[in-house]
């Protein structure tokens, strides 16, 4: 049958993909719009094979609460290539992912791409679609969610960079507060809350590090352990963000100037998620 320019742009719009994609799907489904849908679906999955082995290292890190501001998500799209990463229909295609991950609150990556995106998609099977249309391999590569009575999300200009922290309290200073310590993790990653979210092997490793170093410096043994224990206390103030000085006034530390803002705010969890 005679395949219109009308039934070309039907299916563009139905999937994304290209003009002569489209024209040559629905040739070959002899303009059977669902067989063809499945044809370029095909063609997704094969690219999808072809280039399983090449470098996702570009793209796209999303953060955002819900308007309740009790929910939020960040996640991360890795594709090939920068200008992919750039195309306005790529940048469209995260924010309809963090859209279906705040109204489904899916609790991982896995759960997430198990979801249905459209009514014949999950999406997983969009986004190896998608890879069809684009050309270039594409990986939900991370995401994350948090729920507590407040949580603030930063995606850093440029879309590299994002964090997500959740507040134990939604004070009317809140959001302030939660976008400036969010800036702080974008800032200064670190590794826990507290010291008491570092794990046992981080500790044991840091301390060994500090024996060593004070016995190099010809320390006894005795002095060694009290200079690493030292080292340690060092170490945490400069990597767990309670108690790292805050950087729009070092001064404070975080947790200082969360108490600042409000008597007893402090941190539940946060996210950071950086392609680079």
């Amino acid at each position: 049958m005679a395949i219109t320019a009308a039934d070309v742009n039907n299916l563009r719009q139905q999937t994304g993909a290209g003009m002569m994609d489209c024209k040559n799907a629905l040739v070959e489904s002899n303009g059977d719009i669902e067989m063809a849908i499945d044809i370029l679906r095909k063609k997704g999955q094969k690219v999808a094979a072809k280039r399983g082995d090449n470098d996702a290292k570009e793209g796209l890190i999303m953060a955002q609460a819900a308007a309740d501001g009790q929910t939020g998500v960040i996640l991360a799209l890795n594709c090939e290539t920068d200008f992919v990463a750039k195309n306005e229909g790529y940048v469209s295609f995260v924010q309809s992912i963090v859209d279906l991950a705040l109204s489904q609150k899916p609790s991982n990556v896995d759960a997430l791409k198990a979801l249905a995106y459209d009514d014949k998609l999950t999406l997983e099977e969009k986004i190896i679609e998608q890879i069809g249309r684009l050309g270039e391999k594409l990986e939900l590569s991370s995401y994350a969610i948090i729920q507590s009575e407040k949580v603030v999300a930063y995606n850093h200009p440029g879309n590299q960079l994002a964090t997500l922290v959740g507040l134990n309290n939604n004070v009317e200073a809140a959001a302030e507060a939660g976008r400036q310590v969010a800036m702080q993790i974008a800032a200064m990653n670190p590794i826990a809350i507290d010291k008491g979210g570092v794990d046992a092997r981080t500790i044991e490793r840091e301390i060994e590090v500090g024996k060593e170093l004070a016995i190099q410096e010809g320390k006894t043994v005795e002095m060694a352990e009290k200079i690493a224990m030292g080292r340690l206390n060092k170490f945490f103030q400069e990597n767990t963000l309670l108690s790292q000085p805050f950087v729009r006034d070092n001064k404070l530390s975080v947790e200082q100037f969360l108490n600042a803002t409000e008597k007893g705010l402090s941190v539940t969890d946060f996210k950071r998620f950086s392609l680079s």
